[in-house]
């Protein structure tokens, strides 16, 4: 039992190497066993495909046969635009499956499973299954939610201020905290932020971390008035880096050419009761295109609405060690709360010092 766990935990670790990079499919990982010999490894590449277990027999070669495999999700049983894993370790001669979780893709949900079984092949499940789930939360929000998993971040003073009443913001935070949020955005599928904040910076909205660019992320503006400049390094890049602007309906074709000219998505999703979007709205039309991850990068106005709209799963705050005043930007505009009881709350979850900044990290509390 102590072999398996460890081996597991060690297809886990692989699976982690997809994220932000697999969509719209999981981060999986496998690793192949015979007679206590890791003899195979693999996770889900770019864009989704290959599958882990394709690489990891493909690594592993003949001496698959017999082998035991830990797969950190249940292997596919449909036909794709590749065939089913479960064929492809059946015809390897695996002998053993041990499964981290069942996939709640309606297509697979158990049936991988099944195959595996009717193929005289021993299964097992449940090994890790926690720590599975908590990996591909994205995937799973996905499916059964048709929303993505949303990560605001949020770089502050101590007392919460995100720029000076001028609209000075940069850097509030040291070289080691915006290293940090280069790499979480590689662990994301898209970074969404409001048109305020294009206007403001003209952010390129890309990972810049040398051996970490991979599948350039979806780059995404809530944009309800089209105020995004055409010239805008999101707009101007869209060759190069996936872009998306998600609008209110109602724009006349000549305003929306540019950015369609340009190679940008536009999207429209319906307005907000008292103006800009239903992020709710927004969230699933991603989702609908196989966004599992989203990363927030504000600004105000759009922290207080997906704060609002009550979709926010993670924060990940970076504070400084400085402190604006009452007339610096706060990091969430009014969220219009009528009691205290209709605050958003979160746990803490992790605290990490990043130079001279400290990044602290919270999930969201469910309600009661």
């Amino acid at each position: 039992m102590s072999d398996d766990l460890n081996h597991m935990r060690a297809a886990l670790a692989l699976a982690r190497r997809g994220l932000g990079n697999a969509w719209p499919n999981p981060a999986v990982g496998c690793v192949l066993v015979r007679h206590g010999q890791v003899v195979g490894r693999g996770w889900t590449q770019p864009g989704g495909r290959p599958h882990a277990e394709t690489e990891a027999l493909r690594r592993a070669g003949a001496r698959a046969r017999g082998a035991t495999a830990y797969v950190t999700l249940e292997p596919c049983s449909h036909h794709g635009r590749t065939p089913p894993c479960c064929e492809a370790l059946e015809a390897a001669g695996i002998a053993r499956v041990v499964v981290a979780m069942r996939d709640p893709d309606p297509r697979v949900n158990g049936r991988g499973l099944e195959r595996l079984r009717a193929a005289a092949i021993l299964v097992e499940e449940g090994l890790c299954e926690a720590e599975a789930r908590a990996l591909n939360a994205g995937f799973f929000r996905r499916i059964e939610a048709g929303l993505p998993i949303v990560t605001l971040k949020l770089a502050t003073t101590l007392d919460g201020r995100i720029a000076t009443a001028t609209g000075e913001s940069r850097w509030i935070t040291g070289p080691e905290a915006r290293r940090a949020v280069h790499a979480m955005r590689a662990r994301h599928d898209a970074v969404l932020v409001g048109s305020g904040t294009v206007i403001a910076d003209d952010p390129d909205l890309t990972c810049r971390i040398p051996g970490m660019e991979r599948v350039p992320m979806l780059r995404v503006v809530a944009d309800a008035r089209l105020r995004t400049p055409p010239t805008a390094r999101i707009v101007a890049t869209a060759g190069s880096a996936p872009s998306c602007i998600v609008t209110a309906p109602g724009h006349p074709p000549a305003a929306l050419s540019p950015f369609i000219a340009a190679g940008v998505a536009v999207l429209t999703v319906p307005g907000a009761e008292g103006g800009g979007l239903d992020l709710r709205a927004l969230l699933s039309a991603l989702a609908r295109r196989g966004v599992t991850r989203v990363l927030a990068e504000g600004g105000a106005g759009l922290a207080a609405g997906l704060l609002r709209a009550g979709v926010v799963d993670r924060l990940a705050w970076f504070h400084a060690p400085g402190v604006m005043g009452a007339e610096g930007l706060p990091a969430a505009e009014g969220l219009r709360l009528a009691a205290l009881a209709a605050m958003p709350r979160f746990r803490r979850v992790a605290v990490r010092p990043l130079g001279a900044d400290v990044l602290t990290e919270f999930e969201r509390l469910e309600a009661p």
